[in-house]
């Protein structure tokens, strides 16, 4: 498997490419999470509890909330890792439905090296204020989505797009979950 740093780059830089060098890389479940996701998903938890910490720091009293953001941060952050599983289960379920595979670990690739922008674009939440970008950045995750679909799941590039919709939607549905869930923790 490629340096996280590189795979990362390249996703970025040169998706199409990248996507048939995964779609052709032997890995697993455990080496894509333990060497890829679970690295990349703190990014936008880290840099998100070092923003609203250091906003909070220029307020007197509010750092008593710490502790609070503190779990809340972590539970988004393993949220974030079960969104990931799930949707490498979901996409083999739909991915026939569209001409593609559903064979289970081109889908977690895809689940997997996929939210890469959005995990990038994460770094803008150490900024109080300027987070609406992080969430502009990460619509790339959209594309590369799309790419994967072909490269790696094999659904047919005239269906591929309505895939990635509807993808996108499911995404949407377990993200506003996982907001819900890490909102209700929060202290």
């Amino acid at each position: 498997m490629v340096d996280i740093v590189t795979r990362a780059k390249n996703l970025i830089m040169t998706p199409k490419s990248e996507w048939a060098v995964i779609s052709l890389e032997p890995t697993d479940t455990k080496q894509l999470f333990t060497g890829y996701v679970m690295l990349m998903a703190a990014i936008p938890a880290v840099c998100g509890f070092i923003g609203l910490t250091l906003f909070l720091g220029m307020f007197r009293g509010a750092m008593v909330l710490v502790p609070g953001f503190l779990v809340s941060t972590v539970v988004s952050y393993v949220l974030s890792l079960v969104a990931v599983f799930v949707m490498a289960k979901i996409i083999p379920i739909l991915a026939p439905k569209f001409g593609g595979s559903d064979a289970e670990l081109p889908a977690m690739k895809l689940a997997a090296y996929a939210p890469t922008a959005s995990w990038l674009a994460g770094v803008f939440l150490l900024i109080p204020g300027i987070g609406f970008l992080a969430a502009l950045l990460g619509l790339y995750s959209i594309y590369l989505y799309y790419l994967g679909a072909i490269a790696v799941v094999k659904v047919p590039e005239d269906k591929a797009i309505v895939f990635t919709i509807v993808l996108f939607v499911v995404a949407l549905v377990i993200f506003l979950v996982i907001g819900a869930v890490a909102n209700a923790l929060r202290f």
